[in-house]
């Protein structure tokens, strides 16, 4: 891994409030990601699964991380299984994680190789009466590939069907959303890291550059911050591009006269960061982009005041669209009669802000939530309202990392340049 590993205190505070959520006699399976193949030999990069990492800080593919508050044996009730090294797998892999490596890394001291996991958990489900099973539970998640904790849920059924089984997911969405202040400092890094790269394309951003050419900058800067690279697929889209809300292809030309939006990331430690920005190719905003781009900084500055402890999710998202409504009708993009007679469960702003405005953001880009949980201090939201006008190859969006408090908001992307005048300024100094 590129980045400096996490304190474990981190991890041994995150399985002591996990522990708090079990029933008793319970037993918990969390299962490294598969290292995944493309063709031939070839491997995708390996992303740790991010409710193994969360409890453990272990970055290894085929490991395996068991919890049994109850276990009769006390150095059974936390057990981490890592892969086995060898020499060969130091030749050509490199070095993997040795039991004291893994013990320092996790706060966990009973460490197994993952070739004896069928042994150790045998004697651990017969003292269980239940087994808490991990599955990737997402609203926006479309699983179509079986994972190491898919095939062991179905293995475990088959082999132990007298147990009761408990989802962990529910448990993960409760927990994960609130950051420690060592998950607040990571994030705040990848923020800082991303702000760089920022800086980094603003003088290099003129009439004629290939989004490309700005992607490369953006990973050359992150890799350079010991960044792994991009917290997600960058989207670097010019003119029309910029209303295609997915455009992830940034193969064109970037014209004179157009508006670029940049809506790219670092980041840092498994941790995300999740920024857009809008910048005119030629250094300055006509006076219509100029409109767009103050009317979407309304809607993103009134948000961020709605971002308090016990705001309800849906109800925000209303909110906002009454606010986005108004700035569409001052552009007259929509008429305010119109908005009179529309259906309110197709309101007319959504033909130029289709999107919702906030999500979670932690070790996943979009986070895990529970819609219908209020709003409390800890969770870290984006705010990200945009204008899309297909008719006028303009599309308009910005984004900042927002950590909710006790006493307000703490804008963790403040630093990176947000008003237009700093940004013309700052491409013509």
């Amino acid at each position: 891994m590129k980045y400096t590993a996490i304190d474990k205190s981190l991890y041994i505070f995150n399985r002591k409030n996990f522990v708090k959520k079990l029933k008793p006699k319970s037993v918990a399976i969390f299962n490294s990601n598969d290292l995944m193949p493309t063709n031939a030999d070839g491997t995708m990069q390996f992303r740790q699964n991010n409710d193994l990492l969360y409890l453990s800080g272990v970055d290894q593919a085929e490991s395996i991380l068991v919890i049994f508050p109850d276990a009769s044996n006390p150095k059974h009730r936390e057990i981490l299984f890592v892969k086995e090294t060898s020499e060969l797998i130091a030749i050509w892999e490199g070095e993997k994680l040795t039991k004291a490596k893994a013990t320092q890394q996790s706060g966990i001291e009973t460490i197994y190789w993952t070739s004896e996991f069928d042994q150790i958990f045998l004697a651990l489900a017969v003292e269980a009466e239940n087994i808490y099973l991990n599955q990737n539970e997402h609203l926006r998640a479309i699983t179509v590939v079986e994972t190491r904790d898919d095939r062991f849920g179905k293995a475990c059924r088959a082999k132990y069907p007298s147990h009761n089984y408990e989802r962990l997911a529910p448990i993960m969405k409760t927990l994960r959303p609130i950051k420690s202040q060592l998950e607040v400092d990571t994030i705040q890094h990848a923020c800082n890291i991303t702000e760089k790269g920022f800086r980094r394309v603003l003088k290099f951003i003129k009439p004629g550059v290939m989004e490309y050419e700005i992607e490369a900058e953006f990973a050359h800067e992150f890799l350079m911050n010991r960044s792994r690279g991009f917290a997600y697929e960058p989207i670097i889209a010019s003119g029309f591009n910029a209303c295609v809300l997915h455009y992830i292809e940034n193969n064109k030309e970037c014209k004179a006269g157009d508006v670029i939006l940049m809506d790219v990331a670092a980041e840092y430690a498994n941790y995300a960061s999740d920024m857009t920005r809008c910048l005119p190719v030629s250094g300055r905003f006509t006076a219509r982009q100029r409109a767009v781009y103050d009317a979407v900084l309304r809607v993103m500055k009134a948000a961020k005041g709605m971002l308090v402890p016990g705001t309800i999710h849906d109800e925000y998202q209303e909110e906002v669209g009454k606010i986005m409504e108004s700035e569409l009708i001052g552009l007259k993009l929509i008429d305010k009669h119109d908005v009179a007679q529309q259906d309110a469960k197709n309101p007319l702003y959504k033909k130029y802000f289709m999107h919702g405005t906030s999500h979670h953001m932690g070790l996943d880009v979009h986070d895990i939530e529970n819609r219908t949980t209020p709003f409390a201090a800890g969770m870290i939201l984006t705010i990200e309202p945009g204008i899309y006008i297909r008719e006028e190859n303009l599309g308009i969006r910005l984004e900042n990392n927002i950590l909710i408090t006790e006493k307000g908001q703490l804008d963790l992307m403040a630093n990176i340049p947000l008003e237009a005048e700093e940004i013309e300024d700052l491409m013509n100094a």
